[in-house]
């Protein structure tokens, strides 16, 4: 949210519009429309929390409005005002959606009561959604999607190590994710509202890397104009990842083996110790014992770091994980984009999921940026995929009939979110026997919004 919420009011009668503007004003930012068609375009521009919205209007009455708003990735409050009130309209309107329902004329006191009361609300689940991407298994935590038997194995020992001070030592190919998961155990520990401090080993020559880890004093080499504090004192009472740990000289492991021993730094080009409490996450896509055996990285150092080792699957291995990471980049690019896409078409995720991606998620998360960015129709295509992912598909998917798709630049029917939604659902009611209090605890949604989502996907009793 802004400084002051956002309210959009779309109503046909400028009396109406100007006279709820004049009751709003003040404690919130108003923006205005006639229609639904410029109440779209305006939700599209701007961030708004709470529309106010006309049930009858020439267009798009208030009922479609309300459904359109709802597929919109972050959809705001919806509260119906309408003259033509029944209770059959109202229960309507909620179940399309909408927060609330007002009778016209509105009564200006209960209309700013239930709008105060829908902002909290929206605010409060703006908090829990927070919570729940943390907890939820569908998005692993702190946003890392991934429901793979590999990366619920992964959630499971940072669980377990966050709240301990070991060292902990995070392997895995380029672009697994290693840095965010540093930052989740983080995030999980007694550490949290102190320091975590990156550093990036491959990228600083050695002289380098010792003066930005350890400090230094002023005068200590050409150039040292002022003391200067290391990333150790930064991080101290907090967390100091080390990135790409294999690429550092003999030197500086020496050093920094002295540092985990005794908890302590030296300056470069100084005499005194300052104690330091810091937690030291390191991670390498080497690998370093095979560095050990070769002479290249200490023994002892090694150990040092490898107190609690966590692997971090590459994408081939979890292929499973594919589905909710094309949704999950796709709402985020076309949010960005200011686009509207439907979602992917069978040919497209047929593609998308067979591909090993070398590149792990770091290329997925490209890939799918650029089909939002370069996508002409309403839905990603096998003929949006990059030639490269098409190449790079198994015989298994019948590459004749690929291309001969994409060549045309095939248009079938989108597997899209709603789809993939009612699929979640689905199975999780399978996975839970029927039990809908169940289901709707491990898909991280009310008991409400479930049976709304039943009704509204037709799924029956026996899922």
């Amino acid at each position: 949210m802004s400084a002051k919420p956002v309210i959009l009011i779309v109503d046909d009668e400028r009396n109406t519009r100007d006279g709820l503007a004049r009751a709003l004003r003040g404690d919130h930012e108003i923006l205005l429309a006639e229609n639904a068609q410029v109440g779209l375009e305006l939700l599209k521009k701007h961030a708004v929390d709470l529309v106010l919205t006309d049930l009858r209007m020439p267009g798009q009455d208030g009922m479609a409005f309300i459904q359109a708003i709802q597929t919109l990735a972050d959809p705001p409050l919806v509260i119906m005002l309408t003259a033509y009130g029944t209770i059959q309209t109202a229960v309507d309107a909620m179940r399309h959606g909408a927060y609330d329902y007002l009778a016209k004329p509105v009564d200006l006191d209960n209309l700013e009561m239930v709008v105060r009361r829908g902002l909290e609300s929206r605010r409060l689940r703006a908090e829990n959604e927070a919570l729940r991407r943390q907890l939820d298994p569908r998005f692993g935590m702190e946003g890392i999607i991934g429901n793979s038997p590999a990366m619920n194995s992964v959630f499971e020992m940072v669980r377990q190590v966050a709240p301990a001070r070991s060292t902990v030592m995070l392997t895995g190919e380029s672009g697994t994710g290693k840095e965010r998961i540093a930052n989740v155990i983080h995030r999980l520990s007694p550490r949290a509202a102190k320091p975590f401090v990156v550093v990036h080993c491959a990228s600083l020559n050695p002289n380098l890397l010792e003066s930005e880890l350890f400090g230094h004093e002023k005068g200590s080499f050409t150039g040292a104009h002022e003391r200067t504090l290391g990333r150790f004192e930064r991080a101290d009472g907090g967390t100091l990842f080390l990135d790409e740990i294999g690429e550092i000289d003999a030197s500086t492991q020496i050093k920094l083996l002295r540092v985990l021993e005794n908890r302590n730094v030296e300056r470069v080009g100084g005499a005194a110790t300052v104690e330091i409490d810091v937690r030291l996450i390191a991670a390498t896509n080497k690998d370093l014992k095979a560095l050990v055996d070769a002479g290249r990285f200490r023994e002892d150092l090694y150990y040092r770091l490898n107190v609690v080792c966590i692997e971090l699957p590459p994408l081939r291995r979890r292929l499973e994980d594919v589905p909710l990471l094309l949704t999950h980049f796709l709402k985020e690019f076309t949010r960005e984009n200011s686009k509207t896409l439907n979602g992917f078409t069978p040919e497209a995720l047929k593609v998308l999921t067979a591909y090993a991606w070398p590149g792990n998620v770091r290329e997925l998360r490209n890939t799918v940026e650029r089909m939002v960015v370069m996508a002409r129709g309403t839905s990603l295509t096998l003929g949006d995929v990059p030639p490269e992912v098409r190449a790079g598909v198994s015989a298994a998917l019948e590459p004749k009939a690929v291309a001969a798709a994409a060549a045309a630049g095939a248009e079938s029917p989108t597997l899209d979110l709603a789809s993939q939604e009612r699929s979640l659902i689905v199975r999780a009611l399978q996975e839970c026997q029927g039990n809908r209090s169940l289901a709707a605890r491990r898909l991280g949604i009310g008991r409400r919004t479930l049976y709304r989502k039943l009704d509204e996907y037709g799924i029956k009793e026996d899922g």
